[in-house]
């Protein structure tokens, strides 16, 4: 056993198995205190919340809960292992959640014979939490089980690994273009994969700017093209009217490379093929599309990203997730717009902007940092993100009118 796999096992088995826990937020010492929390003091809140359900906010945890609900059919590059297999990463996005925004999360795990079985448990148990993250959930079904979720529920319904990776990579995308001089209007992308985060990352790019008839994406069969007769409706969306078949015909002269699909298949050759000043997203984890090491002995004008923390700009999905979820809990939210996900893309890309402060520095290990091809995304220690992130979605959610109250006065400032 290797020392790295021994560390994460006794990681998760020791002092105490598992990486969260339960706390109280109220005293419990007394017979007055157990009077007050159960019975009979219990009983006041109740009718409070019975004459009028938005007394729930005051009086329990709800507007500060998220559950992370998965059913194991895509568990990280792992596949489907079922759903209780999932549970140390669906506790790992609890940790994430509590550590980066101070939100109390709990995961759920489902078993199920069908997508609306499914659908059916989360909707009926949905009214407890504040919001409802959705992950590691199999394509295509992701799709239709996010989109059922959202017209039943009347709390934010939220698939990370659709959403919370298109938003990043969204943030790093328009501002390595810009580095490299380039227009999102104008820019060729070629996206290598067509499953949940590659056609959600091509929505969110094309909200911001990118032209779908300037997209080449690619599946398991090569380009997806119009007159495919195996496609779902999905990819659909993507089929382009081409006579181009492969990877090297799409990708000669593009200007940017997506990568949400698996290891060593972006091949040198084909790097060299893209136009001058090239950004390439290698995006698969643990092992890229292209090793950067590889990428740049091929392209000396090149910004590269990718999964992993130990190569500059990491496209990582805690830099959005934790700050979407708190923005959109403080106003009460019904839901995650559009205009909440492009506003976070905002807030993230020009955080990268600003100057760097030395406990970030520290924290990532860098000596410097500052905006430019190696540092085009934030990093995910970076303290500034919960209040600049959070601000502008419950920002964007007030205006698009799906919050259920008004942002509080000095909201995340200061």
């Amino acid at each position: 056993m290797t020392d790295a796999r021994q560390q994460a096992l006794d990681y998760h088995a020791l002092p105490t198995p598992g990486k969260i826990s339960i706390e109280l937020t109220k005293p419990a010492e007394t017979a007055k205190d157990l009077a007050l929390a159960y019975s009979p003091g219990v009983a006041e809140p109740v009718k409070e919340i019975a004459m009028n359900p938005d007394e729930v906010y005051r009086y329990t945890g709800k507007g500060n809960l998220v559950a992370v609900i998965t059913n194991g059919s895509a568990i990280l590059g792992l596949g489907n292992l079922g759903p209780l297999a999932s549970k140390p990463v669906m506790e790992g996005k609890a940790l994430l959640f509590k550590r980066f925004a101070g939100l109390d999360s709990i995961d759920i795990e489902v078993k199920h014979r069908t997508a609306e079985e499914f659908v059916n448990t989360v909707a009926n148990i949905a009214d407890t939490f504040g919001g409802i993250n959705l992950e590691d959930i199999k394509a295509p079904e992701c799709f239709e089980i996010e989109k059922a979720l959202v017209q039943r529920c009347s709390i934010p319904v939220f698939h990370d690994d659709q959403h919370g990776t298109a938003i990043v990579t969204a943030a790093g995308m328009i501002n390595a273009l810009e580095i490299q001089g380039k227009d999102i209007a104008e820019s060729t992308i070629v996206c290598m994969g067509a499953g949940a985060a590659a056609i959600a990352c091509m929505e969110l790019l094309i909200k911001c700017g990118a032209m779908r008839e300037k997209i080449y994406m690619l599946d398991r069969k090569g380009v997806i093209h119009t007159r495919r007769e195996d496609l779902n409706e999905y990819k659909k969306l993507f089929a382009n009217n081409t006579d181009k078949r492969t990877l090297e015909d799409v990708i000669a002269g593009a200007d940017v490379f997506v990568g949400v699909s698996g290891p060593d298949v972006l091949p040198a050759e084909a790097v060299a093929l893209m136009a001058s000043n090239p950004v390439i997203f290698a995006c698969s984890n643990p092992d890229p599309e292209i090793k950067p090491e590889l990428a740049h002995s091929v392209r000396d004008d090149l910004i590269m990203a990718t999964g992993r923390s130990d190569y500059p700009n990491q496209v990582n999905n805690v830099l959005c997730f934790p700050f979407i979820f708190r923005g959109a809990l403080d106003v009460r939210a019904r839901a995650i717009t559009d205009e909440m996900k492009v506003a976070a893309v905002h807030a993230i890309r020009e955080l990268a902007k600003e100057p760097v402060p030395a406990e970030v520095l520290a924290a990532s290990g860098d000596k410097a940092l500052s905006f430019g091809r190696d540092y085009i995304i934030p990093k995910p220690m970076d303290a500034r993100l919960l209040p600049k992130v959070a601000r502008a979605v419950a920002e964007a959610a007030v205006t698009s009118g799906v919050a259920q109250i008004e942002m509080p006065q000095g909201y995340m400032q200061g």
